[in-house]
């Protein structure tokens, strides 16, 4: 119970005063965290509800493989040509009217999606599909560290909204995997399409909370297009500085040889992703004995791993304190997860039950390891980068993603067919370890200024 004071007046009885309870204050950042959290996990939920029935529907549909090969290949090749020009819009345009335009370009994808029957609109759906993902990559984790910079300063931890936005983000894409694989099961007119009409409900689900939560902060030195007759001078002022925006980012990441190594390290993760998510459905099927029975054992594999990516988000903050350092803490991540591809080249030994159980267990340990990772890279390269160029080069860095995938189709996975699985995931593994050398002797603080 607070104690009186007494004042002693003058003349006159004593005044007392009672003190008044300190008013409790909310944890910095905590609105922002809760908005970033909330749109990180509509956006990648229409992706995990198509991820199990996209290419069991175009097949289903009449695509041999080679077409969906080109369907899918589509899609890569769209989001390498867009992924630097759609970042500098962001950084020209907002966060919240490109994320926008993404939700939009998603919904009409999925639709298109649900309703092809052959190649051609299949490989339409695909390249709107990669317009969407490259206008989404980027802005919404940039518009988070813009607007908690502006509340509280530059020097406000950004850990906790960023993980609580990857946990976000792999809850989105388990639930989702896991409901598109057994949505079907309840739909009996055209079932492999329930799941890709739902994601497209997900996607305008979207843009409503893109247009509801997202409010940015003022920008200096970007004056904002207030009305519509405005529209022609905002036109020209993208055309103008888009390019500038992401000729600036380019050099930046090469006079900054930190933030180079850092955007380096994208391209090894890519490789990895890529090389397991194409081998692992045809292991699992060899597995179990079909594809049927391999696509739901890859399912129920796939949720496991981003179930664990969650768990591996949460865990990186405290991970960081323990080992006293962001850069320690990424490292040791990397590390991990290339011994986790170790392991599951290991687990190709296995027959049935036991390498089903096996790569199960291993994704697990991956998706943990890869989670801790991703999240203290992020926080690294936000340290590094100006809030004016941060959408391009967070747009650099998932073209990287994009570029190590490619690099992965083209030589490891082709090479699976010679050598065998586990001999590729080996040489996986040597590239997600090499790359963890890149974190020696990285500085963790910010970058040095640059002249414009």
């Amino acid at each position: 119970m607070d104690e009186p004071v007494t004042d002693e007046p003058v003349t006159g009885e004593p005044v007392i005063h009672q003190r008044e309870p300190l008013a409790e204050t909310p944890r910095p950042g905590v609105r922002e965290h809760g908005r970033y959290a909330a749109i990180e996990f509509l956006t990648w939920l229409p992706t995990g509800l198509m991820l199990a029935p996209m290419v069991l529907l175009m097949s289903a549909r009449g695509l041999d493989i080679a077409e969906i090969g080109l369907v899918t290949g589509a899609y890569s090749v769209t989001i390498v040509v867009l992924e630097l020009p759609t970042g500098g819009l962001a950084d020209v345009l907002g966060r919240r009217p490109v994320l926008a335009a993404s939700a939009v370009v998603s919904v009409v994808a999925l639709v298109v999606m649900a309703l092809a029957h052959s190649v051609w609109p299949f490989l339409v759906a695909s390249v709107l599909k990669g317009v969407a993902r490259a206008l989404s990559s980027g802005p919404a984790q940039a518009w988070y560290v813009d607007t908690l910079h502006a509340r509280y300063g530059p020097a406000a931890d950004l850990k906790p909204g960023l993980a609580a936005g990857n946990v976000a983000g792999s809850a989105a894409l388990a639930l989702g995997t896991l409901a598109g694989g057994l949505l079907p099961l309840a739909v009996r007119r055209d079932p492999l399409a329930a799941p890709i009409w739902a994601g497209a409900g997900a996607a305008l689900v979207l843009l409503v909370a893109v247009l509801v939560l997202m409010r940015e902060p003022s920008r200096a030195g970007r004056a904002p297009a207030r009305v519509a007759v405005r529209a022609a001078v905002r036109v020209a002022e993208v055309v103008r500085d888009v390019p500038v925006t992401i000729v600036a980012g380019i050099r930046l990441g090469l006079a900054d040889r930190a933030l180079g190594r850092l955007l380096l390290l994208a391209a090894g993760a890519g490789v990895m992703l890529n090389t397991i998510e194409l081998l692992t459905p045809g292991r699992l099927a060899a597995l179990t004995g079909g594809s049927a029975t391999g696509g739901a054992a890859y399912a129920f594999v796939t949720f496991a791993g981003f179930a664990a990516g969650a768990l591996g988000s949460s865990l990186a903050p405290p991970l960081a304190r323990l080992l006293r350092g962001s850069v320690r803490a990424a490292a040791s991540a990397t590390v991990g997860t290339g011994a986790a591809v170790v392991a599951l080249a290991a687990s190709t030994v296995l027959r049935g039950a036991a390498g089903v159980v096996a790569t199960g267990a291993t994704y697990v340990l991956l998706f943990t390891a890869l989670a801790v990772a991703s999240l203290l890279r992020s926080e690294l390269l936000h340290q590094r980068v100006a809030a004016d160029r941060r959408a391009t080069v967070m747009s650099v860095d998932s073209l990287q993603l994009q570029f190590g995938g490619m690099l992965s189709s083209l030589c490891l996975v082709p090479l699976s067919g010679i050598v065998g699985v586990g001999p590729v995931w080996v040489l996986t593994a040597v590239v997600v370890l090499t790359s963890a050398l890149l974190y020696v002797r990285l500085p963790a603080g910010p970058a040095p200024r640059h002249p414009q």
